[in-house]
């Protein structure tokens, strides 16, 4: 077990609307919640006014989401993260069609790899995050995701989305304990377990077995977020920030 808490981090996808609003002030309000650390998305998009945001509000940005696999410039994302500070890219969406088959599963590893080696020539990591199909697909009687895993680089690492790897209908807590420390970062989310995003609530508060999971991986980072919440969102943030502090052993 670590001898000190894991990092704790937001996506700023849950706050998007404020973001796109007021990029300032919205990370602002996450380091008033008492955030040190965010992870943000299209970050090679504005990369300018989030190293000045960042800045101003004492934030780092230690993994940050861009569309790596689709981008025809994948250098100039990882040039961004590295002007950010970031230790680690994640690429969050490869949509459901490209995991029905062996075959596609292996080819999309080998981009990944080959991705994963232009990120470690600026000093970063190259992952991918799950939605609920990588694991809800099952190809030769496993989860295309452990398929997925098979085929990659021992330097390729993972950021588990813990709600949709549930959803999915995975045993989370064991997929974790599967993959070990190539899950640097998990996405620490809870609702019903049926998808409804609208009905997501702040860690510890649904069906999600939100204790089992971070014993599960003590070492990776927990990256709040919410893909919907029907109240406050930065209530929601600032709910499961203090559950994760007084719950995370």
């Amino acid at each position: 077990m670590p001898t000190t808490k894991p990092t704790t981090s937001v996506q700023l996808y849950t706050v998007r609307d404020a973001v796109a609003e007021d990029l300032d002030g919205a990370v602002a309000r996450l380091a008033e919640i008492g955030l040190e650390h965010v992870e943000p998305y299209a970050f090679h998009e504005r990369t300018v006014e989030y190293g000045r945001a960042f800045a101003a509000a004492g934030i780092t940005a230690p993994s940050g989401h861009a569309p790596v696999l689709g981008s025809d410039a994948p250098e100039a994302i990882f040039d961004a993260a590295a002007t950010l500070g970031m230790a680690t890219v994640i690429d969050p969406f490869v949509p459901a069609e490209h995991w029905q088959t062996a075959e596609q599963v292996a080819e999309l590893a080998e981009r990944v790899n080959g991705l994963s080696v232009l990120a470690a020539e600026r000093g970063l990591e190259f992952g991918y995050h799950n939605h609920a199909w990588e694991l809800s697909t099952r190809i030769e009687g496993r989860h295309a995701l452990e398929l997925f895993v098979e085929h990659l680089d021992p330097a390729v690492v993972l950021e588990v989305d813990t709600y949709w790897a549930s959803v999915g209908g995975a045993d989370t807590p064991a997929l974790l304990a599967a993959l070990g420390d190539r899950v640097r970062l998990i996405h620490v989310k809870d609702g019903t377990l049926d998808g409804d995003v609208q009905a997501q609530q702040p860690a510890g508060s649904g069906a999600v077995d939100v204790p089992a999971i971070l014993a599960a991986a003590p070492r990776a980072t927990r990256v709040i977020e919410f893909d919907a919440y029907a109240g406050d969102v930065f209530a929601g943030i600032a709910q499961s920030f203090a559950w994760l502090a007084e719950n995370d052993r």
